[in-house]
């Protein structure tokens, strides 16, 4: 396990941390971008927003919340786990909500486990 206490004090190595300011986005590599922006947005409420036209690969970038996600289409989507339930020692985001209940109902009303 890591000592992250120690590792904070320390400023993690030489010359301490790095001036960061915030988390500017994430990227989460999917099966289908399209279903993945529906779930974004009409599930979570993420906005679109605009995305390099330079990029030569699938994706779609959305804006909430005051963080990024940047959707990839997998270049082998097959070859992607299926997930049927939460693992919490997976790769995975969280956000904090005014009611659990509340949102365990909507999710139900819509059909996703």
């Amino acid at each position: 396990m890591v000592n992250t206490t120690a590792a904070m004090v320390s400023g993690g190595g030489k010359g301490g941390v790095l001036p960061l300011a915030s988390l500017n986005h994430i990227s989460i590599v999917c099966r289908s971008v399209e279903e993945s922006l529906d779930f974004y947005m009409n599930v979570l409420g993420f906005t679109p927003i605009r995305r390099p036209g330079s990029f030569d690969f699938d994706g779609a970038w959305l804006f909430n919340y005051g963080i990024g996600i940047h959707l990839l289409q997998s270049e082998h989507p097959e070859s992607l786990p299926a997930k049927k339930e939460i693992n919490p020692k997976d790769n995975h985001i969280s956000f904090q909500c005014e009611s659990m209940v509340a949102v365990e109902r909507r999710l139900k009303e819509l059909g996703i486990p």
